[in-house]
């Protein structure tokens, strides 16, 4: 609530969306990812994305708000070219993608981290002896039902459950989270395009802004492709997430 109050307090004293200069964007991203952060808790789902959000927006916030941005602090005034409403849909578009997709990105790596780290121990002992005293029959008919399915997937076999499920819910708020950033990915080129022929004349100019912008589109546009296919689901599909990460 303070981040929000204080983007409104700068947009009410500035005159304008407060995305102007690095310091702003920053704090923007930083309630970006806090808003990532709230929506699994107001739906009461099980919030894997908190491991992401959590560090992301602290690191976010206080690289902001440290000495080294001093000098942006203060609200300038925007240029001509950058007087337009479109300022606030392209650029609040494109830094909410991004916040999305980089969580989205990071999730797809823990995955990969997971999956090919071997030894992983998820659960200390006592925990493990907890859990199976509180299984039911039809719980482990459920487990044997996955196992014996992971043998008919492309992938290799789990040591155990507990990593198959972690995995497969990683898997599951990835694709969900990058899905999301991709639309606004998408939303925020297309408000940048008609930007730009209302201020230069010229829907695209190739300048490095669009090129990367376009890269990593087409990432991210070969990941949701590649999760049509069956083969392609889990451990593929991480992986060119996770390129899309070092691409933003």
């Amino acid at each position: 609530f303070s981040i929000t109050g204080f983007l409104v307090s700068r947009w009410i004293s500035s005159g304008h969306f407060p995305l102007s200069n690095l310091y702003e964007s920053l704090i923007f991203l930083s309630w970006a990812l806090y808003i990532l952060h709230t929506i699994p808790k107001i739906q009461n789902s099980k919030n894997d994305l908190s491991a992401i959000t959590t560090p992301s927006t602290i690191l976010t916030q206080g690289f902001a708000t440290s000495g080294l941005l001093t000098e942006m602090h203060q609200s300038t005034i925007l240029v001509p070219a950058l007087q337009s409403q479109w300022l606030m849909m392209h650029v609040s578009m494109m830094l909410l993608s991004y916040a999305t997709l980089l969580c989205g990105s990071l999730l797809s790596a823990a995955l990969l981290i997971i999956r090919f780290r071997k030894n992983f121990n998820f659960l200390s002992k006592k925990k493990k002896k907890k859990l199976l005293k509180t299984f039911l029959f039809s719980e482990i008919e459920y487990f044997y039902a996955k196992r014996s399915a992971l043998k008919n997937t492309s992938f290799p076999s789990f040591p155990n459950y507990y990593k198959y499920q972690l995995t497969e819910r990683l898997d599951s708020w990835s694709y969900r989270v990058i899905s999301l950033g991709f639309t606004l990915l998408t939303i925020g080129i297309l408000c940048g395009a008609v930007w730009a022929n209302e201020a230069w004349g010229s829907y695209w100019n190739w300048d490095p802004k669009e090129t990367w912008a376009f890269i990593t589109w087409t990432i991210f546009a070969i990941y949701l492709h590649s999760r049509t296919n069956p083969n392609w689901k889990g451990t593929n599909s991480a992986f060119v997430a996770s390129i899309g990460f070092l691409i933003i």
